[in-house]
């Protein structure tokens, strides 16, 4: 091979240079130079394979010939056969012929586009960057024999001026590849977090449904049957003693089927409001305790909540809802404190009682904290269950995120 006058090759250097500058993918970026190195080593085939983040594979990249190497990628860097250089266990490798030379042999060897492609005469030389292999720079001929050690040496200095750019490559790869990962995983999380909202809402109308049928058909039957009761016990030949514990336990019926209508259809919530329909709910729940219990709430949202979603507004009542019962109903309470809150990140709402707290946590009576739980796990709010600050009594405590953009639910009935 002919020498290489100085100022030529800073000349080609400097052309590799511009012609780098604006290419955005490893493939554009050698197809681009791949001109402009011949001027400095010449070739029949040119490549540069860039090693993975992970150490483990490798993919390829050429000009010149479209072999095999470039089709199969990204491919295990063990069955490459130029892999005791991207191992970092030589500096540089230099072959008069490929076809023959045992280094390039071993079993699983990659080796066919040699073969196919006749690729005798053979230069390898590593991209590093701060010391570490990134990838090679690879240059073959068809003839045997082809390069020297100047070749080598000129290899050297075009791998070191590939290097940086590839590596800024690879780390825009790395950053892209990873963007469209948490792109799909936040799709994927948006996706079953929508799922969970219409799931929530499709349980409520299904609820709201069973209170209006519960409403106009099976309680105004029993009303009609109370009736009659009433007239039969005020009839001579009836005996009034007989009758009256019928007639006692259909009233008893209808004010359990009143209750769960109550809790079926939450009509003081649609029309008055969050914190209306807590304090009803929290007087309705204590009013049999003949005062024994107290209650409080403390609204400071400013009527943040009932800006919300409905769905998400009906999520965090039933949730409130069961926190009141269990309180009520289990902790032999003196007091009960409802506080509604909003924060930077978001509405929090506590139920408190100075009651005799959870003696046995791991322990869920009637499957009422796993209900509020798995609410709050619907609706992305965080829950949250313990002692009060003072050692006595219980604190419920959830938490919804409330962001610029509030969640849409498609077909809402206003």
């Amino acid at each position: 091979m002919l020498k290489i006058a100085p100022s030529a090759l800073l000349d080609h250097y400097l052309g590799i240079s511009r012609l780098l500058a604006g290419q955005l993918d490893f493939r554009s970026a050698i197809k681009a130079v791949g001109a402009e190195v011949s001027h400095i080593i010449p070739h029949d085939h040119l490549d540069v394979c860039i090693t993975m983040v992970n150490g483990k594979y490798h993919t390829a990249y050429e000009t010149g010939l479209d072999t095999a190497w470039g089709e199969h990628a990204p491919a295990p860097i063990c069955n490459s056969p130029i892999r005791s250089l991207l191992w970092g266990e030589v500096d540089q490798m230099i072959t008069p012929d490929a076809r023959v030379d045992h280094r390039f042999h071993f079993e699983d060897a990659f080796t066919r586009p040699i073969f196919e492609h006749n690729l005798r005469s053979r230069i390898h030389v590593p991209l590093k960057v701060e010391g570490e292999v990134i990838g090679a720079l690879s240059c073959s001929s068809h003839q045997v024999a082809f390069y020297s050690a100047e070749d080598v040496a000129n290899a050297c200095s075009v791998a070191d001026l590939l290097s940086p750019y590839f590596f800024a490559l690879r780390a825009a790869d790395q950053a892209k590849q990873s963007a469209i990962v948490e792109a799909e995983a936040r799709a994927r999380e948006e996706g079953l977090r929508l799922g969970a909202l219409n799931l929530t809402e499709a349980l409520e109308r299904e609820r709201q449904r069973i209170g209006m049928d519960l409403h106009d058909q099976t309680l105004a039957d029993l009303t009609r049957l109370s009736r009659r009761l009433d007239r039969l016990i005020n009839e001579e030949e009836i005996p009034g003693d007989a009758l009256e514990p019928l007639a006692r336990s259909l009233q008893h019926c209808m004010q359990d089927l009143r209750e769960i209508i109550e809790e079926a259809k939450p009509s003081v919530l649609q029309l008055f409001g969050f914190a209306q329909a807590v304090e009803n709910h929290l007087d309705r729940s204590l009013r049999d305790t003949g005062g024994e219990t107290r209650w409080e709430l403390v609204d400071e949202t400013d009527g943040l909540i009932d800006t919300l979603d409905k769905t998400l507004r009906i999520a965090l009542f039933r949730i409130t809802q069961e926190a009141i019962n269990n309180a009520a109903r289990h902790a032999q309470a003196g007091h009960i404190l409802v506080r509604l809150r909003s924060q930077a990140l978001g509405v929090v709402i506590e139920v408190s009682d100075d009651g005799r707290g959870m003696t046995r946590p791991q322990r869920r009576s009637g499957g009422g904290i796993d209900n509020m739980m798995t609410r709050a796990r619907l609706i992305s709010a965080k829950f949250t269950l313990g002692p009060c600050r003072e050692g006595k009594g219980t604190v419920v405590r959830v938490q919804l995120p409330v962001g610029p953009a509030k969640p849409k639910i498609a077909g809402d009935v206003q």
